[in-house]
Formats: C-alpha cells, structure tokens, sequence
C-alpha cells in the first residue's frame, strides 16, 4: 500500500483551513457515554455512515501521540494522529497521511462538555484539498458539511437507540 503524507495540522489550521464545517450535537446522556462513543473499539464505524474499518495503532490508556487508522467506503485509508488528548473533555488530531492524494490537510477537534440534561459534542473538521484537485475543492466545503452532519446523525440514534 502507497502512503502520502500530509501537511501537519494544528489549532490554527482548524480555524482558518479553506473548507471547514462545525456541527453540535446534544445528547441525554452522561458525558462518559458521550467520550466513551467516541473512543470506542468501532468509533466511526459503529455510527460514521460510510466508514468501513477503523483500528487504533495503540493501546489503552490513549493520549497524546496515539494513531488511529480508519478506512471510508472502502476506498481510502487514512492515519490520524492525536495530538491533544484531555480524557474525557476533548481530543484533535491531524491526518499524518492517506493513501489516496489530493487533501494536503485536515484535523479534527472533539469538545465534550456536560449539559442540564446531558452532554454536547463540538466537532469541528477542517480541510485544504491539494492544489492539483482543481474545479472539485470547491466542492469539499458542502460534501464536508454533509458527511459529518450524517456522522453526527449516526452518532445521536446509537446514543439515544
């Protein structure tokens, strides 16, 4: 398998990256149920529509420098390193490298946070395709918005089945 590195990420980039989507999602569930969803042996592929596989390269406790692998529709693979972990509370990572070309970065940030009545998820995804993609970037921002909107869809009906 042919791996491409891409640029690494950080907290700037998710605030300034060319297509960027952030979606909220309220639960009526503890934050533990939240976290424990979204660090999950099938996080993604339990919930993410159109992720097929996903293997943490680490073992428990995660945290700082931990690796994920995680394959969508089949088609692309990609590794994402962590680079905050504050268990419980929040963890953002950076895609280190894919193997498919044409995304020169991405990262994503996952706030959790008690509620009256349950918890919220801030999932903030930030991404700058590669200049050889050409018409389609501008295609990224929509699809970008769709795709975790459909993730966060999946993610609500497993914690409130």
């Amino acid at each position: 398998m042919t791996w491409y590195p891409l640029a690494p990420a950080d907290d700037e980039f998710l605030r300034t990256a060319p297509a960027r989507t952030v979606k909220v999602l309220d639960v009526p569930v503890p934050v533990e149920t939240l976290w424990a969803a979204l660090t999950a042996d099938d996080a993604v592929v339990g919930w993410g529509p159109g992720a097929t596989k996903m293997t943490w390269l680490a073992e428990r406790p995660f945290g700082v420098g931990t690796v994920r692998e995680v394959t969508v529709a089949g088609a692309v693979t990609v590794h994402e390193q962590f680079y905050r972990w504050d268990e419980g509370k929040r963890k953002t990572f950076f895609v280190a490298e894919s193997t498919r070309p044409g995304i020169k970065r991405m990262a994503e940030d996952y706030v959790v946070e008690s509620t009256p009545t349950g918890s919220r998820l801030t999932w903030t995804v930030a991404v700058e395709v590669a200049k050889f993609a050409g018409p389609t970037g501008v295609l990224v921002s929509p699809v970008l918005s769709l795709a975790i909107g459909a993730m966060v869809g999946g993610l609500k009906k497993k914690l409130t089945a």
